[in-house]
């Protein structure tokens, strides 16, 4: 019988990270659980149940090298290797007029979405390469905004702009390692950050209307099955959303 495969998830804390770390746990991996917040780790990994013993809760900063660094240097530790990133930690900034926005939220949704995907990405890639076999996954959580952008968005949408162009430098980098680098782009799964749309947000004609959501659980199989596939095997990209949002013809 081989070993576990082993697991980071970033954002683990709650929302879909949370629920894709159940998954990948139920599903039999070892998961190393990041986020910033050390309770809500804990409480998540404790939804576990008996699959918790094959799970880690660390906490971190993904928009630190130093925090990152010491991350992977403990996932190393715990289970000898990494098989799968998902780069999942995210935020946004208020919505507001994009003349008013001011420079520290566009930083810090940039820091977080961007920066920390790179950051974490990078250390996963050191690891993979130096690792026997050679090779792993790497999953970016880009959104549906990655492709099209909502009213007053322009530090999140720029972030995954940004995201989905890192993916495809990853992805042509990694090969000579092994390494598949893939995006999963998401929309409007139920989570703190985006509860707002279930009791309406602003659309492009500058009305207001409520939006049909997903369950995170429907995005947590995405991945996994995108992390499950052979070696050999990459799904480039993967967007999941609920049925009726307005994705076809936004704008």
């Amino acid at each position: 019988m081989s070993a576990p495969k082993t697991a980071v998830i970033t954002g683990a804390g709650s929302g879909i990270g949370k629920a894709t770390a159940l998954a990948f746990l139920n599903d039999g991996w070892n998961v190393v659980l990041t986020g910033r917040r050390q309770a809500m780790l804990d409480e998540a990994l404790g939804e576990a149940g008996a699959d918790k013993v094959r799970g880690v809760a660390i906490a971190s900063d993904v928009s630190d090298p130093q925090s990152v660094a010491a991350l992977f240097d403990q996932t190393v530790k715990h289970y000898g290797r990494v098989d799968a990133l998902f780069n999942n930690a995210g935020q946004n900034a208020p919505g507001v007029l994009f003349e008013d926005l001011p420079y520290d939220k566009w930083k810090a949704v940039v820091d977080t979405n961007l920066t920390g995907t790179f950051l974490c990405a990078q250390a996963a890639f050191r690891v993979m390469k130096s690792q026997t076999p050679q090779g792993g996954r790497i999953i970016n959580n880009g959104s549906i905004s990655a492709h099209a952008p909502r009213p007053d968005s322009a530090p999140y949408t720029a972030s995954k702009h940004g995201v989905s162009g890192l993916t495809r430098t990853m992805s042509l980098d990694g090969r000579k390692y092994g390494i598949a680098c893939c995006q999963v782009d998401v929309g409007n799964a139920m989570t703190e950050l985006a509860a707002r749309m279930s009791k309406g947000v602003k659309q492009a004609d500058g009305t207001v209307k409520v939006e049909p959501m997903i369950d995170v659980k429907d995005v947590a199989r995405s991945v996994l099955f995108m992390a499950n596939q052979p070696p050999g095997v990459n799904i480039y990209h993967l967007m999941v959303m609920a049925t009726n949002m307005p994705y076809a013809g936004r704008g």
